[in-house]
């Protein structure tokens, strides 16, 4: 025997609604894994650890919605059983119903977990395995935007937008990573736990990828640009969103739809997924996100042009809702904004 490791084979599902770039990023980390550091450091290539399959309804070239070209590298019916199945995202509208056409790709992803494969995906990709019936009774993640999605279609899953990647399931063997970047934290978790931790430490120093530690909390946002269809609840929501930071909104809210305070809480709700003063905290969270983002007033102020008086209650929301503290956000995003910000022809000298 040779003692070579084995080399473990991983199936990229793909489909003419995936995201490229989240499809071939991810198998050109899982690549690296165990080859490029040591070609970078040493000019000759180590033994590549993982093989990644582009694996399609059919094996003919398709391109993808943002018309890259797809050439996979087999079909579904010709692919073995993979140790690893990986869903990249997909462009879905949340909820939309599209996700019952994928019939045979949902079909496929349930025989291999019937034969014993890791069954992963990465931001929208969760919600086939939820279709497959695979994360019923688990803990899951997906991108912020799809959660209450998610939750509604599927309600034996337990969604937890907050977690950045999620590890559930007997054997721990459903993955999943919430969304955007988060991809990159899959493939390095699926390299460290099935070929090594200091591969994936020497992957994440080849490609300089961080580990996206503090999760989705910062990145989410209220879904504010779809107005309820309820018009008694839509025209509540058209006047929060210019008083917001008014004393008692829900009360006064509640009056103007002349409903019974139950009545209108249990409304509101219906309509949008949110009891009404989670909503009035939202969207003046919301609000606070883009005042730290774009100006340079202080916590206190900030806290009381957005609706609170108490700016110590405030910050208590701000951590536990946005999962760091409002002078660590405008430390993250501040500085963002300040890097892309182009000069005005009048600040030149």
């Amino acid at each position: 025997m040779s003692g070579k490791p084995r080399q473990l084979n991983v199936a990229l599902l793909a489909m003419p609604e995936v995201s490229a770039s989240t499809l071939y990023g991810m198998l050109d980390i899982l690549c690296s894994a165990g080859r490029d550091f040591s070609f970078i450091t040493k000019g000759v290539p180590g033994v590549q650890r993982i093989l990644p399959l582009v694996v399609a309804r059919r094996s003919d070239p398709f391109r993808a919605s943002n018309g890259v070209l797809i050439q996979p590298d087999c079909s579904l019916e010709e692919c073995m059983t993979p140790d690893i199945v990986c869903i990249p995202d997909f462009f879905v509208v949340p909820g939309d119903p599209v996700v019952h056409g994928f019939d045979e790709e949902v079909a496929w992803l349930r025989r291999c977990h019937e034969n014993g494969a890791v069954m992963s995906s990465a931001c929208s990709g969760a919600v086939l395995l939820a279709e497959a019936g695979l994360l019923d009774g688990l803990e899951a993640t997906i991108h912020w935007s799809y959660a209450n999605a998610l939750a509604a279609s599927y309600p034996k899953v337990k969604v937890n937008p907050a977690r950045a990647l999620v590890a559930d399931g007997e054997g721990h063997r459903i993955i999943l990573a919430g969304g955007g970047l988060s991809w990159q934290d899959l493939a390095l978790y699926l390299i460290a736990r099935f070929v090594g931790i200091e591969e994936a430490i020497e992957v994440a120093r080849v490609y300089i990828v961080a580990w996206h530690d503090v999760g989705q909390l910062p990145y989410a946002s209220l879904m504010m640009s779809r107005p309820a269809e309820d018009g008694v609840i839509g025209k509540c929501q058209a006047w929060l969103a210019d008083n917001y930071s008014s004393r008692s909104p829900v009360a006064r809210m509640t009056a103007m739809s002349g409903l019974s305070e139950r009545g209108f809480a249990r409304r509101f709700r219906t309509a949008t997924g949110y009891k009404p003063l989670d909503y009035v905290h939202a969207l003046r969270l919301e609000e606070a996100k883009q005042v730290l983002e774009r100006t340079i007033l202080g916590i206190e102020e900030v806290s009381e042009a957005v609706g609170y008086e108490e700016v110590s209650f405030f910050r208590r929301l701000f951590n536990r809702k946005v999962g760091m503290s409002p002078a660590a956000y405008r430390r993250r995003f501040g500085g963002l904004r300040k890097a892309i910000a182009v000069p005005s022809p009048q600040s030149k000298t």
